[in-house]
């Protein structure tokens, strides 16, 4: 079992960013700069083709941190961000330009990688949840959120599924196909998104989804617009989400 090591280290407007590798996996670990007081931890997965400090990934953590006192760690994918890319993982992407170019429908293929990678990638996860858990500042005993849309929500719900230590979660904007069994063994509150008008995921896959998690607490949020027209004050919701699920309480704007 590898253990954790931080590699470095810098602090900017109330956030401490802490790189961090798990043997050949990468990390960050968002904190608050305040101090190492106890506090919620979420697992955030990116969505596909960025990583884990993509602009959006960093907001959601900036968000998370300063408004609601979190902790927030992402890793990078299998081929994402600073892991190389296999050549099943160059095939794969090549495969989806080419029926991108086409006009033709992605879902098959995004649905088959997407599949691969999250076989990979839930090992790390709970591999990465065991390793934060021993920090002093988290514990093993403190409650856990995921979060993840997307390639987030591909690798997120069989992560969910098979781990008992994760007790909400915010998934979204994926076709169903792999994920409907698995879903159906998720019980803890669930927060999904869906566009009303995705041009790349049929609004019946998307509710198809949502009706398989077995949670008596799930909420179904579905705003108008296309597949990237998510929009921001989602990410608003999400925090308020995880502070009624994670025991803290969102700040409010000055």
């Amino acid at each position: 079992m590898h253990s954790l090591h931080f590699t470095t280290e810098s602090s900017s407007d109330g956030m401490l960013a802490r790189d961090f590798a798990l043997g050949e996996v990468p990390g960050v670990l968002w904190s608050p700069a305040s101090g190492a007081d106890r506090a919620p931890l979420v697992l955030m997965g990116h969505g596909g083709g960025t990583h884990k400090k993509h602009p959006s990934m960093t907001d959601r953590a900036r968000l998370l941190v300063t408004e609601c006192g979190f902790h927030v760690a992402v890793i990078d994918a299998p081929g994402h961000g600073d892991r190389p890319r296999t050549a099943h993982d160059e095939q794969e992407v090549a495969a989806l330009r080419e029926v991108q170019a086409a006009g033709e429908p992605e879902g098959p293929i995004v649905v088959r990688y997407n599949a691969h990678l999250a076989q990979l990638a839930v090992p790390e996860w709970q591999a990465t949840l065991d390793a934060l858990q021993e920090l002093p500042e988290i514990g093993a005993d403190g409650p856990v959120g995921y979060f993840g849309i997307g390639l987030g929500t591909a690798i997120g719900v069989p992560l969910v599924a098979a781990e008992p230590r994760i007790t909400a979660a915010v998934f979204g904007l994926h076709w169903p196909d792999a994920l409907v069994e698995m879903a159906k063994r998720i019980t803890v509150p669930i927060e999904f998104g869906l566009q009303w008008d995705d041009e790349r995921i049929p609004r019946e896959a998307s509710l198809a989804l949502f009706d398989a998690f077995a949670s008596t607490e799930k909420t179904l949020h579905a705003n108008a617009g296309r597949h990237f027209d998510l929009p921001r004050f989602e990410f608003d919701s999400a925090a308020r989400f995880f502070a009624r699920h994670l025991g803290r309480t969102v700040a409010s704007p000055a």
